[in-house]
């Protein structure tokens, strides 16, 4: 079995994460806060339907915006299925703009575009406003629903966890997590990539999956805490980590190559909503991995061996 000291290395991997988590807080502070996408900040989105696939997303934006002469303009393409034949794909050029559009500059990103690209004759065209109070709503919503997460997951593991000091093992389970959602906030505020729906659904998915990383783990340091009485907590827990590391790589590795598949899926055929799904996904993944085995078991111990000098010690003082 190959060992590794863990514990006694933490403190590179806490520094690493500070670092990146630095860099992202410049980036946030430089770019003045995150890219929202219109469902957090407003703005008209309008849905027009192709003959086909076939176009190019970035001549498509750089077009749209020359049209109305506004820079905030973002295009993706879309594809549904037809209701009518279900082995027919329908495709749809998606326009974003960071404000809301008038019927005059809609009409003129339109003709715009019929003239460079093929705009199926008679297609549909959605067009939908976003009221800002409606996307802060959203986002209120979803850091709501992420913080009960995290208060739910410090519940449940202080419960299960008992023998770890419970609500100390929920703590460091749920400080892994926040690690996990501020480094998926870093990368997304260095790349300046757009937050939209897709990214809550991403980071709430990931809250459980890098919590059942960490959770595997701690079951382990549960069980050897009650067979190995005499060895240290650095020892218990780092072999606890070793103990775990295959089943948490295995599974980690085959869950990133089913992800990356769908995200290069996505990314040739130019399908923006799961690129925008799997992106984050992705980076979710390999924080929930690296924090599961470098920031949380690591942490529980260095506070678990100050809780024990604080009780020793005040015992020394009575």
């Amino acid at each position: 079995m190959f060992n590794f000291d863990y514990v006694g290395k933490r403190k590179y991997f806490f520094i690493l994460s500070t670092v990146l988590l630095l860099i992202g807080l410049v980036a946030l502070i430089v770019r003045g806060g995150l890219n929202l996408d219109i469902q957090f900040r407003g703005g008209t989105q309008i849905e027009i339907e192709m003959e086909n696939g076939d176009f190019d997303v970035i001549k498509a934006e750089n077009i749209a915006k020359e049209a109305i002469g506004k820079s905030g303009i973002h295009v993706q393409k879309s594809y549904t299925f037809n209701p009518t034949n279900s082995d027919e794909a329908i495709s749809f050029l998606v326009i974003k703009s960071s404000g809301k559009l008038t019927d005059d500059e809609r009409n003129k990103v339109l003709d715009a575009l019929k003239a460079e690209f093929n705009v199926k004759e008679n297609g549909e065209m959605r067009v939908r406003d976003v009221d800002p109070s409606i996307g802060a709503e959203l986002l209120t919503k979803g850091l709501l629903a992420v913080a009960l997460s995290l208060i739910l997951l410090i519940l449940y593991i202080g419960i299960r966890f008992n023998i770890m000091s419970g609500l100390l093992a929920g703590f460091t389970a749920v400080v892994a997590v926040l690690h996990d959602v501020l480094m998926m906030v870093a990368v997304y505020a260095v790349f300046n990539i757009p937050v939209n729906e897709s990214f809550i659904a991403a980071v709430l998915t990931i809250l459980g999956y890098s919590v059942n990383d960490t959770i595997v783990i701690y079951d382990r340091i549960r069980e050897n805490s009650r067979i190995s009485r005499k060895d240290s907590i650095r020892t218990i827990v780092n072999n606890s980590i070793t103990q775990s590391m295959s089943r948490t790589i295995n599974t980690s590795v085959t869950t990133l190559i089913s992800v990356i598949t769908v995200y290069a899926f996505a990314a040739y055929n130019g399908i923006g909503s799961m690129k925008e799904f799997t992106f984050p996904l992705i980076i979710g993944l390999i924080c929930g991995t690296y924090s599961s085995i470098f920031i949380a078991s690591p942490l529980w111990e260095l506070l678990k061996e100050k809780q024990a000098k604080r009780k020793a010690s005040q015992a020394a003082k009575a």
